[in-house]
């Protein structure tokens, strides 16, 4: 008996059985905790050098940002219409500008403070 294969509609949803469906997100769920703990450790407990926990965790990020696009939003740049390219390029967009706003914020709050 060979296991169904796992097939997508135009959308990109997985359109398989509710068993690979769960597959997919518990290794997505297994993935996103192998991309965290090394780094939430080498954070606690001071692995890694300044520069290098930068690396790490700017490293681990982008493989974040691929898990959480692979395995729970559906989405693979092979293939994909034209709207799901926009719709990437506009959530990075509004991340960029709340990430950005909230560094500037950060950094102008601390030089009012006295920081270094």
């Amino acid at each position: 008996m060979t296991a169904p294969v796992e097939t997508e509609d135009e959308t990109g949803t997985p359109d398989g059985t509710p068993q690979q469906e769960l597959r997919s997100y518990l290794w997505g769920y297994g993935l996103s905790l192998l991309l965290t703990l090394p780094v939430f450790g080498a954070v606690a407990w001071e692995w890694l050098s300044q520069t290098a926990l930068w690396w790490a965790i700017g490293a681990a990020a982008l493989g974040q940002i691929a898990v959480q696009f692979r395995f729970f939003l559906h989405i693979r740049l092979k293939g994909q219409a034209k709207e799901d390219l926009q719709l990437i390029l506009f959530t990075a967009l509004i991340l960029g500008m709340m990430g950005g706003g909230t560094i500037w914020i950060l950094h102008n709050l601390d030089s009012r403070m006295g920081g270094p």
